[in-house]
């Protein structure tokens, strides 16, 4: 290796990447030192940041332990409680052990460490992320001498990407630039600091591509984790850490990622990262290191003396291998047999005390006179935007967000139209009669309380999505409660909270025939529009108090029942217990059907039958007054109300403000399961399985295209985009295949395509032409499906309640065949998380981003361990080294290399591959951005082809990197971008020349078409042409499956007999662990029986207690809201675990729906027999068996039939938002047309009311509570003739038409629980189907 004069670092990381020099060739005085000062970098460098200020970081003796035992505080953990007697001792696990490390500013430091090593958890610690009152921490971090990060500016880059999706990536970084950057930077240097960071990121060609998200396709993986970055860089912070930045990145975007983090670093910054597979040239760029294995520090300083310190210990670095990756080979315990966990155990034994000892000499304890200052949260100098500049930021982003999200806003706007609409209709035209004031009272409240709870629960949902964003900013410091609540509002003005109440208002009411007066209508719009915002702000105060849906719906659910209970509508309000009958003056439904009412009655005079008008006392009922009294309200309720309405306002904003400011977001850490079982028992016996007489398959794609057609919202047709253009290529049985590319090549919609994984909508549909053949045959569908199994680049399939043994045995009883015993596929998944390196995470929860459990490396091979599980013949992986350090990724290819040698066909897309990996690859398809093909062949074969046209790889350059580093654009120099633009072309063309002849298999004629490079290539055997189809050169011919044989392989769902019960189990499981889900299942019901049982209770005989007994009947109607919050808060996740394993084909819709109906029932049956204790017992309903089985069904019925209303909703739109306010207009009115809220309903709405289970339900409960009962009534409220207006329960079954056999009407109930779930399973069944060209595929037929 030619020597180096010393460098200037600056200088060396613009060198280009083929001649890069190891980190053995650069000099100690190459690194600058940089002072404890603010630094200024005008023009060292692309950045246009303000100057930072030099932060020192100090670490000592830094520790961390866990508590696993269990506690009274934790519901998840009771059964750990019981098991152990109630022994609440501590238990502590160590997660960190003593790490000292001194980092100086100026300087980029990785933190290094096989999966589970505690890297995240040291980055954690030191940023002060990690809070719970089971952890301990020991030692201390100090930044400048003070202990705390939060007295530094300081910014953290999380693993996972919280990003807007209807956000282009420029606009998410001028929104975080205008958010994060000081107010002394003006508008254009912001824009400045953004198109840099833009360039430096590598993100110009997708600077205007839309984020996307699942169901909107939009950026890459690798571009997503560019952005993540990009937006903390913009905040300009003094410490910058960075966890697993490079995940999802490829080798040479990972290169320019650290590339650019260092030229942060020599700035000012001290930059620290954690990092998984650093190529070799990234070794280069990193100043200092600290090395982990199971959290105990076995190197800890500079970069430069890293190998010599090993050497020092007897491991030398061998000749061309990657430094960090032989120090993360010897600093890992591998656990795959005994023997090498015997011998690597002793060896990291041995590092652990070398550097122990060498600890004591190199850093001394913590000084006396460090500062241990004010380390509480948001200590931080302000340096963000101010108050008015937040809030237009925000308001212009949250605008933006909205309008950019049809079905969202569209569901707002339908919904004002349609309960406009359909209320209109069921209350047109209203008479002046008796029976017309009580369905104007009917009308009113349904304005006042159904639209209000819509509103209410959309905006929940919604709030639900969004606050991850805040949190996240809030984080940071970089924006406030007040703005965000402020900006939330004042964007939607022009497209919701005007438009609409006021569409309700105008459609309502002049429907409705409420008295047709201007003034009036204005009024009743401007109750309209508060309601509006009461609704909205609710909202936001129930997610500050709980930010997932299932807490924050059900405080909304109980928010609202109170507003129902206390407005006077259901129970006269002078009538309400005492104990209960204040809180009418703090509910602000009170208020606003108060003044609804006012505007309407107050002065007014109805049709009264009798003479003499006003003047007779007959005519009293008539008079607004009067109804005014029946109600409760006071005289003059107008004004007031509305006052006091707008104090609601202000009242639920200000508390949402103070819940946001106070109630912040912590990460927590969570348990690890312990078992019984002896780890290591028949470990030594761990040999990997062979599979006799296997038959393989070879893939091939023979001008394999895809394009993509998208629709507008309004139809309008975009133009094609195009993924893949035309690809040939054959995958071999018996070798690892792989797909390279930069992000935005189209590997992964490749492999999707080929897994049949790719679904059309109705404003997306892909187009793939061109063939895919196994053996040369085209297979059909479920061929395909049956010998491709697919592990996706995400883990969303993961249950985060389960352990890994859980998972993997649970997965191993679906999908292996039936013929083995449970012991048998229990000892399949054991073999398969040996095989894996999951022994020691075996018993840990997998965990999800606000409960850490196992690291992402671990959940990574847990997807990979459930697809090896059946030993599948042709085996699709998804970048699975993604997120893993290089020893579990080098220990994963080995996994996957063996399966190939067993003659499976592996196809696997990879970013980031380690030089001694690429070694095994077998065939190679490179593809370029674009999807356009660059090479397809033998790996061994690649270097050749491309030395052919002239690009060398240099012998210290890893060959995979070299590659990528060919097809990669680079985007951060304009010169570079035209010479890369250019010489990826031509390698785009070269292959060209070479493919498009594959059809004509004259080779003569072909060959003459060939350039002289790919002419004199071919003669000299560096490349196979591949215009003839490559040999199979794995296995004999004979040994290929026949297309007989590929139909023979068609494997079929698990049968219904054998997934129900193993679904079952793991629903329990996955259920018991998570308290939340359990009290969304109980306390929705539970506690809205409660609330009744506190408002209605006792009931009473007088003529006011007939609206007070109707009223408790009508509430029945609010348990079909009741049924659909609980499938919302559990449907949606469950539902997309099955999506994914119905994807593999592993069971059928019947199970699936037939486990979750077995697990939702009991908690229905338990929750109803409560309310059949407080609804009918407590509040006064005849105290009979029959009465309180009656109420009991009637409960159930209606909550069974909004779960599977939900079902119906959440699998027909995937938009969860959406389907809420669809479903919320269905039940509202379906709650409407049960008779006592609006007693003549126009025709439809009869018919219509004979599908709705309420209808059956009340009519069940009304003649049982009412038969028999015998009304009272004062002297100013009997008729002339001296009667009582209703005498008996009979007369009100008369009065609402509710005299019915009700036996007859529980019979029709239980048929509609049936019916409803009957009608879900179709929806989901139709959804699941595969169709293509109009018809079905049956399963299982090739």
């Amino acid at each position: 290796m030619a020597s180096h004069a010393p460098l200037d670092l600056s200088e060396t990381i613009v060198t280009e990447k083929l001649g890069r020099m190891s980190s053995l060739d650069i000099e100690p005085d190459s690194i600058p030192y940089v002072e404890d000062r603010r630094i200024s970098f005008s023009g060292a460098g692309h950045l246009s940041l303000d100057d930072v200020q030099a932060v020192e970081v100090q670490i000592r003796d830094v520790a961390v332990s866990v508590n696993t035992a269990p506690s009274w505080l934790e519901p998840s953990t009771y059964p750990q409680l019981f098991a152990s007697k109630f022994n609440t001792a501590p238990e502590m696990k160590k997660l960190l052990h003593s790490v000292n490390a001194d980092i100086q500013p100026g300087t980029l430091t990785a933190i290094i460490g096989g999966s589970g090593s505690g890297k995240t958890t040291l980055l954690n610690t030191m940023a002060e992320r990690v809070t719970s009152p089971r952890l301990k921490q020991q030692g201390v971090t100090t930044f400048n001498g003070k202990v705390g990060v939060h007295g530094v500016s300081h910014a953290y880059v999380m693993q996972q990407d919280i990003l807007l999706p209807t956000l282009t990536v420029r606009e998410t970084l001028q929104y975080a630039a205008d958010l994060r950057l000081p107010p002394s930077i003006t508008k254009d240097q912001r824009m400045i600091v953004v198109e840099e960071v833009i360039r430096e990121l590598g993100l110009k060609e997708c600077a205007n591509t839309r984020i996307g998200n699942s169901q909107h396709h939009g950026c890459s993986g690798g571009e997503k984790r560019r952005t993540s970055i990009g937006v903390q860089m913009l905040s300009n912070p003094s410490v910058l850490f960075l966890d697993e930045p490079t995940t999802g990145l490829d080798a040479t975007s990972a290169h320019q990622l650290v590339k650019t983090l260092k030229k942060l670093a020599q700035k000012g910054r001290t930059v620290i990262t954690t990092i998984h597979q650093p190529r070799s040239e990234i070794w280069d760029l990193f100043d200092n290191l600290i090395v982990l294995t199971k959290g105990s520090p076995v190197y800890s300083g500079s970069v430069k003396n890293c190998i010599p310190w090993f050497d020092g210990l007897g491991f030398k670095l061998p000749p061309f291998v990657n430094p960090a990756e032989f120090v993360i080979d010897i600093a890992a315990v591998d656990n795959r047999t005994a023997e090498l966990e015997q011998e690597s155990t002793g060896r990291v034994e041995g590092l652990k005390n070398a550097w122990g000892t060498e600890c004591e000499k190199l850093f001394g304890s913590v000084p006396a006179d460090v500062d241990a200052g004010d380390r509480k949260r948001g200590k931080q100098a302000k340096t963000h935007a101010g108050f008015v500049r937040q809030t237009l930021v925000l308001t212009d982003r949250t605008f933006k967000v909205t309008y950019r999200d049809p079905l969202g806003m569209a569901a707002s706007i339908m919904e004002a139209v349609l309960m406009g609409l359909v209320n209109g209709y069921m209350f047109y035209d209203l008479g002046r009669d008796q029976s017309g004031i009580r369905s104007r009272q009917g009308g009113l409240y349904t304005a006042t309380g159904l639209q209000g709870y819509l509103i209410l629960i959309f905006e929940v949902y919604r709030m639900t999505i969004d606050i991850r964003t805040y949190d996240r900013e809030s984080s940071e410091n970089c924006v406030d409660a007040i703005p965000f609540i402020l900006s939330r509002r004042i964007a939607r003005i022009p497209i919701e909270d005007i438009p609409v109440p006021f569409l309700f208002s105008v459609i309502l009411y002049f429907m409705a025939g409420f008295d047709r007066e201007v003034d009036k209508f204005f009024i009743f719009f401007a109750i309209s529009l508060i309601n509006h915002y009461i609704a909205v702000t609710c909202a936001m105060t129930c997610v500050a108090a709980s930010r997932h849906f299932p807490g924050a719906s059900l405080i909304a659910n109980m928010a609202f029942t109170l507003q129902s209970m206390a407005c006077g509508m259901f129970i006269q309000s002078n009538t309400l217990p005492i104990y209960v009958r204040w809180t009418k003056w703090i509910t602000f439904s009170y208020y606003i059907l108060g003044a609804y009412a006012g505007n309407e009655f107050e002065g007014n005079f109805f049709d009264c039958p009798y003479p003499g008008g006003r003047d007779n006392p007959e005519c009293e009922p008539y008079t607004g007054e009067y109804i005014m009294d029946l109600f409760g309200f006071p005289q003059n309720w107008i004004t007031r109300p509305i006052i006091i309405a707008l104090a609601f306002v202000v009242f639920f904003l200000t508390l949402s403000a103070i819940g946001l400011h106070f109630f912040k977001v912590e990460m927590t850490i969570a348990r690890a399961r312990v078992s019984d079982t002896d780890l290591s028992a028949g470990k030594e016996k761990m040999e990997a399985r062979s599979i006799a007489d296997v038959r393989a398959i070879d893939v091939g794609l023979d001008n394999f295209a895809l394009d993509l057609d998208k629709k507008s919202v309004l139809g309008k047709n975009h133009p094609t985009k195009t993924i893949l253009n035309p690809i040939n290529a054959t995958f071999q049985a018996g070798v690892l295949n792989v797909i390279m590319g930069p992000s935005g090549s189209g590997k992964t919609s490749l492999l999707n395509s080929m897994a049949l994984r790719l679904r059309n909508s109705i404003g997306t549909r892909y187009h793939p032409s061109g063939k895919l053949t196994f053996n040369g045959a085209v297979p059909s569908d479920a061929v395909i499906r049956s010998v491709c199994s697919y592990v996706c680049q995400d883990d969303d399939a993961l249950l985060p309640s389960l352990t890994v043994r859980e998972t993997l045995r649970f997965a191993a009883g679906l999908r292996l065949p039936s013929f083995m015993g449970k012991e048998e596929k229990h000892r399949r998944a054991e073999e398969v998380l040996l095989k894996m390196g999951l022994k020691d995470c075996a018993d840990n929860l997998i965990g999800n981003e606000m409960i850490k459990g196992i690291s992402g490396g671990e959940k990574r091979r847990v997807s990979i361990a459930v697809q090896v599980l059946t030993d599948p013949r042709i085996l699709l992986l998804d970048e699975p080294t993604s997120g893993l350090d290089a020893f579990t990724a080098n220990s994963i290819m080995e996994v996957l290399q063996g399966l190939a040698n067993e003659g499976r066909t592996l196809i696997l897309t990879i970013h980031q591959a380690r030089s001694d990996l690429f070694e095994e690859f077998g065939n190679v398809l490179l593809l370029a951005r674009g999807g356009s093909q660059v090479y397809s062949g033998a790996g061994k074969n690649m270097l050749g082809y491309l030395g052919s046209h002239g690009y060398e790889c240099p012998h210290h350059t890893n060959p995979a990197d070299f590659a990528l580093d060919m097809i990669t654009i680079d985007l951060q120099r304009d010169d570079r971008e035209a010479e890369s633009r250019e010489r990826v072309q031509k390698l785009i063309e070269s292959w060209g020349t070479m493919v498009h002849p594959v059809r004509d298999t004259k080779g003569d004629e072909m060959h003459e078409k060939q350039d002289g490079t790919t002419k004199q290539a071919i003669s000299e055997g560096i490349l196979q042409a591949p215009v003839v189809s490559p040999p199979r050169r794995s296995f004999n011919k004979a040994n290929l499956s026949s297309p007989a044989e590929l139909g023979a392989l068609v494997r079929k769902k698990a049968a219904f007999t054998t997934s129900l019960p193993i679904l079952l189990h793991r629903a329990i499981i996955n259920t018991r662990r998570q308290p939340e889900l359990i009290l969304a299942r109980l306390m929705q019901v539970i506690g809205l029986a409660l609330i009744l049982a506190l408002f209605f209770a006792p009931l009473d005989n007088d003529y006011y207690s007939v609206q007070n007994r109707m009223g408790f009947i009508q509430e029945i109607g609010a348990f079909y809201f009741v049924g659909m919050l609980q499938n919302v808060a559990v449907y949606p996740n469950e539902r997309d675990v099955f999506y994914r394993e119905d994807d593999d084909g592993v069971y059928g819709v019947e199970a699936f729906l037939a486990s979750y109906t077995i697990l939702e029932v009991p908690f229905e049956i338990v929750s109803c027999l409560v309310f059949g204790v407080l609804g009918d017992l407590a509040v006064g309903l005849p105290r009979t068996a029959t009465m309180y089985f009656v109420t009991v069904f009637a409960c159930f019925g209606v909550v069974s039939c909004g779960e599977s209303l939900g079902i119906m909703f959440n699998t027909l739109f995937s938009h969860a938002g959406f389907a809420i306010q669809i479903m919320g207009i269905f039940l509202s009115v379906a709650n409407t047309m049960v008779g006592i809220l609006s007693i003549d309903m126009p025709a439809l709405y009869t018919s219509l009311n004979y599908l709705s289970p309420i209808r059956y339900a009340t009519r069940a409960v009304a003649p049982y509570s009412l038969r028999d009962v015998e009304f009272t009534c004062t002297d100013n409220q009997r008729l002339s003739n001296g009667n009582c207006p209703i005498q008996t329960g009979q007369d009100v079954l008369e009065l609402y038409k509710l005299d019915e056999d009700p036996i007859i009407n529980v019979a029709i109930l239980a048929v509609c629980v049936v019916v409803y779930r009957l009608l879900a399973w179709g929806v989901v069944r139709m959804m699941r189907t595969h169709w293509k060209g109009g018809k079905k595929i049956k399963e299982g037929k090739p």
